[in-house]
């Protein structure tokens, strides 16, 4: 077994679903009292969120980078950056560490493509869902996306950092997603794209008119198949 590192924290909520998720498909390959091989660096989700907010790139690289760095000292064999907003400065820490550093554009990319989606909405916060690299990754791997909708990932920057960052999901935002992801359906496209680690406490992934890909499940299932080298 392989060692994972996970960049997490940002936010604990998520960071504790990817360890949730890793950990039981591990077991479902290997059973009996299996665990995943893991380390994590969770960082202290105000400091970077500071940095964020200030549009400040070059101080979230520096958390993220260090965290890297502090993994594979550590003994981590490949990295999963659990945030879809600080893949942004993937490129910084790629080049500051000698691991691999699974993308989650790419695993998501890559889950699409096996299934024939050529059309998707992106759903996330408005780092993410207007950010153009981000987007351009993504329809480089084949698929055309819709238009972000900048009043959607507005309302979606409220609800993850005021609820969902903090482990606090509500009904009215279960509502909310339901009824975007109804009319993100009339849209035309195949399917909609979850892009915030976050979402999917307040998404059914199973119970919507569109497919839901959940990009915190498929990257965390990326990181079960570098655990098990398969």
């Amino acid at each position: 077994m392989r060692k994972l590192g996970l960049i997490g924290g940002v936010s604990w909520t998520s960071t504790a679903r990817y360890y949730e998720i890793i950990n039981k498909g591990v077991h479902r390959q290997l059973g009996g009292l299996s665990s995943a091989r893991v380390g994590i660096e969770s960082l202290n989700f105000a400091d970077v969120a500071r940095c964020v907010t200030d549009n400040d790139w070059e101080c979230a690289a520096g958390h993220v980078v260090q965290a890297a760095q502090r993994l594979e000292a550590g003994g981590a064999e490949a990295l999963l950056i659990c945030a879809n907003s600080l893949h942004r400065v993937y490129d910084k820490v790629v080049a500051a560490v000698g691991i691999p550093i699974i993308h989650i554009v790419d695993v998501i990319g890559a889950r699409l493509r096996a299934d024939g989606i050529r059309t998707a909405a992106l759903v996330g916060t408005s780092n993410v869902m207007l950010d153009k690299n981000y987007r351009q990754r993504l329809v480089g791997h084949g698929v055309s996306l819709l238009p972000g909708d900048a009043e959607l990932a507005l309302r979606i920057d409220r609800i993850v950092y005021d609820e969902l960052a903090t482990g606090k999901p509500n009904r009215e935002a279960e509502r909310y997603m339901k009824s975007e992801l109804t009319d993100i359906a009339k849209e035309g496209v195949q399917a909609a794209i979850l892009a915030s680690t976050e979402l999917e406490m307040v998404v059914d992934v199973t119970a919507n008119v569109l497919p839901i890909y959940d990009g915190t499940r498929i990257h965390a299932k990326a990181g079960v198949d570098f655990i098990l080298g398969s």
